[in-house]
């Protein structure tokens, strides 16, 4: 199991724990998205680059076929 699919997992874990325990509210799809495209930054501008994707990304939901 890689570092990622670790995270996922105890975080999943942690998150059902909290839901039982704590009286979180349920989660009622996925927590995780399937096929999740996992990408290590490499450098600076890579960086840039998910850095303006993360900030721009939601101004497309709108005209995304998928959303909503």
């Amino acid at each position: 199991m890689n570092v990622l699919e670790r995270f996922k997992s105890l975080t999943t874990k942690k998150y059902i724990d909290g839901v039982k325990l704590n009286n979180w509210k349920p989660f009622d799809k996925r927590i995780w998205q399937r096929n999740y495209y996992e990408h290590v930054i490499r450098d600076e501008n890579d960086l840039k680059s998910v850095r303006e994707y993360i900030v721009n990304n939601p101004l497309e939901w709108e005209v995304d076929e998928y959303y909503g």
